[in-house]
């Protein structure tokens, strides 16, 4: 599939839409723990999440309009590209099935973001460089936010143990998506733009491991275990779709309310 919010021979541009869209998601599943977490203090720290989360996503999508060259905006690429055209990991799209799941995945995806933009602080583009400072101080606040919570459900009862190994055991096969390295996006870490995924595995492994042994949680041996299907080219699960429908209704179903911004 083809679509004008996509350029396939413009690797930069696909890298930072992928750093926007995993923080475009992510956060929006964040913001739909508000009103609904454990307790009041939780309903906040999920809304604080989410606001991290999507802030993150505009100053990417906003480089990401810039890179591809079509006078859009950040709203446009969040608002008007269909599921096939974002670039997000498959773990970011997993649905809060309960307060367990949700911990699982940051605890994932945080380890992961902090390790990527803790190395993009060095890129040789500037601009990635400056985000990925300002979004590191937010996702070290994440990633130690979903240590904390690991620990407290995998060392409390039974019960939050129970769910808390679910979650994890939900998850791994999406592990593996994490770490798969394009081509295009190896050339960029060759220049110095890019971090290349794989070369996050092995740190992401020993930190996760650790946390989990702590916590008295499973890590499953992801290896060679995957979903088929790549972000790069489009395919996502379906949960995807869902997150579309809710978060780009407005934008889409009353043309006059386009131009708003956030």
């Amino acid at each position: 599939m083809t679509s004008i919010y996509t350029n396939g021979d413009n690797p930069h541009f696909q890298y930072v839409l992928g750093l926007g869209d995993d923080a475009l998601i992510l956060g929006h599943r964040w913001s739909e723990w508000l009103s609904k977490g454990p307790n009041l203090e939780l309903d906040i720290a999920a809304s604080n999440l989410a606001l991290d989360l999507i802030g993150q996503a505009d100053l990417w999508l906003s480089y990401a309009a810039e890179l591809q060259g079509e006078g859009k905006s950040s709203d446009d690429l969040a608002y008007l590209r269909d599921t096939h055209d974002f670039r997000c990991h498959w773990l970011t799209e997993q649905p809060n099935t309960d307060w367990g799941l949700s911990t699982a995945r940051m605890l994932m995806f945080s380890v992961y973001q902090y390790i990527r933009y803790e190395r993009l602080v060095n890129s040789s583009d500037e601009r990635i460089a400056e985000i990925a400072k300002k979004a590191l101080k937010e996702v070290t606040y994440h990633r130690r936010f979903a240590t904390e919570w690991t620990m407290r459900l995998g060392l409390g009862t039974d019960e939050s143990n129970r769910r808390l190994q679910k979650g994890f055991d939900t998850l791994w096969r999406f592990v593996p998506e994490l770490f798969e390295t394009t081509a295009w996006e190896q050339e960029l870490a060759d220049k110095g733009i890019a971090v290349a995924s794989k070369d996050i595995e092995a740190e992401w492994t020993e930190v996760i491991s650790a946390i989990l042994a702590e916590a008295d949680i499973t890590m499953a041996d992801t290896a060679g275990k995957r979903v088929i299907g790549s972000r790069h080219d489009g395919h996502h699960t379906e949960h995807l779709g869902h997150i579309l429908a809710e978060m780009q209704f407005l934008q889409r179903a009353y043309p006059t309310a386009q131009g708003a911004t956030w």
